[in-house]
């Protein structure tokens, strides 16, 4: 589990590196950065963090201090902690931790990437203590991701979709849309249509998909994207 530790609370058994950066944030991912590349297939959930310096910007940019940051890992979880090259993946499984790891990391967010492929999708499943800017408000940083995981899939394999989830987000959030969907398709079947806050294309579709099941209802898109809604209406 990734953590942050007082000054001298380092491990002494453990491989560390520091870093510097104008925020902790940055400071942060330029040391696991660091640290990756003295431990390969290190698990970056088991980083931990010690805030060396906070940093400091003086009156109007002068004086500026830097922001430093210790990451460790210790020696004892190397079992656990360093992974044999992943020769198993295929190019696309590779190529799609490789973007996810270098997105999360650019975000100063510790963790673990794992991939699985079949026959109909590919599913990127990320673990970890903090993940919650990556998902974002209401999904948004993570569907983005995720856009941008399919467009470049598509490029590659020619058509096999990703889902990337994390901290069982896509399940939690199925179940909210569902709820909210049929609490719709009751108002509606019993007077006006109902239109539902704006979601992502990827939350419209678990709408559509959930409310096919229901008697009685239709649905529809409305709207211009980033502000396009379901609109769930009696049939």
């Amino acid at each position: 589990m990734t953590e942050e530790v007082s000054a001298g609370a380092v491990p002494v058994d453990a491989v560390s590196v520091e870093a510097t950066g104008e925020t902790v944030g940055e400071a942060k991912w330029k040391a696991l950065r660091d640290l990756e590349r003295t431990a390969p297939g290190i698990d970056k959930a088991l980083v931990r963090f010690q805030v060396v310096s906070e940093g400091e910007r003086g009156l109007l940019g002068v004086g500026y201090t830097p922001a430093r940051v210790v990451a460790s890992v210790s020696l004892a979880d190397a079992p656990a902690t360093i992974t044999s090259p992943r020769e198993y993946e295929s190019d696309l499984q590779t190529g799609m931790r490789e973007l996810v790891e270098t997105v999360v990391g650019s975000m100063g967010i510790a963790a673990h990437v794992d991939v699985h492929e079949s026959v109909d999708e590919v599913v990127v499943t990320c673990s970890g203590p903090e993940l919650g800017l990556l998902i974002g408000k209401h999904g948004q940083t993570i569907d983005a991701l995720q856009y941008v995981a399919n467009a470049a899939a598509f490029r590659s394999s020619g058509g096999k979709p990703v889902t990337i989830d994390a901290a069982g987000y896509r399940e939690r959030r199925r179940l909210t849309l569902e709820g909210i969907a049929l609490r719709a398709a009751d108002e509606a079947a019993a007077g006006e249509p109902v239109r539902l806050e704006p979601m992502t294309a990827v939350e419209r579709k678990v709408v559509h998909e959930r409310l096919k099941e229901v008697d009685g209802v239709e649905t529809s898109s409305e709207g211009t994207e980033p502000n396009r809604y379901v609109v769930v209406s009696s049939a």
